[in-house]
């Protein structure tokens, strides 16, 4: 199967994985423009614990869902249960009103392939 990897050029960052096909390897130089290309052609969005970066490209993603220019039914599952529900108060975000309620339940959280797997399938027949 060919897989898609897009890089940002950064000193401290490796380039793409192994798993990239060469030919749908794409370097990007800005953040914007990356997250962009990312989120514009996303099918589903699986995002695992990380930093700054992973934090801006899931808000984005998030945002852009809430505010209906991405598909409604567009998947967001985050990888790490225990890191995700401790990094972010999710439940005090609704509670003071910045997120939605419904906006929480349609996040996966998830330490499970076989259950990520599972539901980016039934969200993208739906």
């Amino acid at each position: 199967a060919k897989t898609m990897g897009m890089a940002i050029s950064l000193p401290f960052e490796q380039g793409t994985n192994k798993y990239v096909t060469p030919s749908l390897a794409f370097e990007f130089h800005y953040f914007f423009t990356r997250k962009f290309w990312m989120i514009s052609q996303a099918r589903s969005i699986v995002v695992f614990p990380g930093g700054f970066g992973s934090f801006d490209e899931l808000f984005e993603a998030c945002m852009l869902k809430a505010n209906g220019k991405l598909d409604p039914h567009l998947p967001i599952v985050l990888m790490g249960t225990d890191y995700w529900r401790r990094v972010i108060d999710w439940a005090a975000m609704v509670e003071y009103g910045t997120i939605a309620q419904d906006q929480y339940e349609q996040l996966l959280f998830t330490d499970c392939v076989d259950e990520a797997y599972r539901h980016v399938v039934k969200c993208l027949t739906l």
